[in-house]
């Protein structure tokens, strides 16, 4: 019994290393994310349960980097930069994400958020980079630019992706992004 006791403990501490990284490892990770030229500038935060954050490199610059690893349904490698600016609305997707169970749900979050007048506000025109995937260096970028309560009427932008170039998602809503191909 002490065997399979120890063994237990030792799988666990184990497996909780394997998981923990260094600062400088999140940094790095992190910043994978961040346009070349100005990734040496740009800040780097760690999240915690709470949906806070702390700072553990900070730039000079506007942009924020950070991983989304710790978030339940991503990929072993998932990263995201943005501006500084939208840092309070990041949190409360990270809450919406976590009070869900799946797509649907979170989506009734963000949808009631927006109707109840909570929806955190987004910079208009900043943008949001991400990368996916199994590992870093098989991960892919995907950009949006974040455009709330743009329509195609009045930007030019079509609404679908039927065209095959950018488009603007969720048009007329507070969600409303354009989506870089």
């Amino acid at each position: 019994m002490k065997r399979i006791v120890l063994l237990a403990v030792g799988l666990a501490a184990f497996a909780t290393g394997a998981h923990a990284q260094s600062d400088a490892q999140l940094i790095e990770q992190a910043l994978a994310a961040a346009p070349r030229r100005a990734a040496a500038d740009a800040t780097v935060v760690k999240w915690a349960a709470d949906h806070t954050y702390t700072t553990i490199k900070e730039g000079t610059n506007q942009i924020v980097c950070y991983s989304r690893m710790d978030e339940r349904d991503r990929p072993a490698f998932a990263v995201q930069c943005t501006s500084k600016a939208n840092l309070a609305r990041v949190a409360q997707n990270r809450r919406f994400h976590a009070q869900s169970t799946d797509a649907a749900s979170e989506q009734a979050l963000v949808e009631a958020a927006a109707t109840n007048g909570t929806r955190e506000k987004v910079e208009y025109g900043s943008w949001f980079r991400t990368m996916n995937g199994p590992d870093q260096m098989s991960a892919g970028i995907h950009t949006t630019i974040s455009m709330p309560g743009a329509t195609g009427a009045e930007t030019g932008f079509p609404e679908t992706r039927d065209a095959g170039g950018a488009y603007i998602m969720a048009a007329g809503t507070t969600e409303a992004h354009l989506m870089v191909p």
